[in-house]
């Protein structure tokens, strides 16, 4: 399959199968204005960010993204999240501590999970973190992560590549899926 495949194979939560999505676009422009007429000319700067949710069980769509006005599949995501399954790792990663920004407060977990894994830890992955320690100059972040893969092989190796720092994986398991949002059971396969 790839991103040709039917709309309705990608365009849909990886979680729960629902197709109740909302895009959430902010953008932000400077524009030069034309002292003709008054309207928007050459764009200076400008930023568009947007985030794809499921308003069945509200998380975010990180196989999906908004590009030219529409939702398009992550080529290299989509199908590892929605035709596979959830799996859990207990896992360490150690990282250079100036990788971390903050590993204290209550913006420590999520900075903690960025240095581990980047923004797989805070877009793709379900990152718990269990504790850190300080060795020398390095952090060692212990974490329980969920991320969605189809076999034992693609979920350690999806962890391996996001890894930013020594990865050490002490347990993988395959759990099930959550139910579909929905009873048609349409459900990729």
């Amino acid at each position: 399959m790839s991103a040709a495949a039917p709309i309705k194979s990608w365009l849909r939560c990886y979680r729960c199968w629902s197709q109740d999505l909302e895009v959430q676009v902010h953008y932000e422009g400077i524009h030069r204005i034309d002292p003709v007429t008054g309207k928007r000319a050459d764009v200076v700067d400008e930023l568009q960010e947007a985030v794809v949710q499921c308003l069945d069980c509200m998380h975010d769509q990180p196989h999906l993204v908004f590009h030219n006005d529409r939702i398009e599949p992550v080529e290299d995501r989509w199908e590892r999240m929605v035709a596979g399954t959830p799996w859990v790792a207990s896992c360490t990663v150690t990282v250079e501590a100036d990788a971390v920004e903050t590993c204290s407060g209550p913006e420590a977990a999520d900075s903690l999970a960025y240095a581990a894994f980047g923004d797989h830890g805070t877009r793709e992955f379900f990152t718990h973190v269990r504790f850190h320690k300080h060795e020398d100059d390095q952090i060692v972040v212990h974490l329980l992560v969920e991320l969605y893969a189809r076999s034992n092989d693609e979920a350690t190796s999806v962890l391996e590549e996001a890894a930013r720092g020594g990865l050490t994986i002490t347990s993988l398991a395959e759990e099930s899926r959550p139910p579909a949002s929905t009873g048609s059971g349409d459900h990729p396969h």
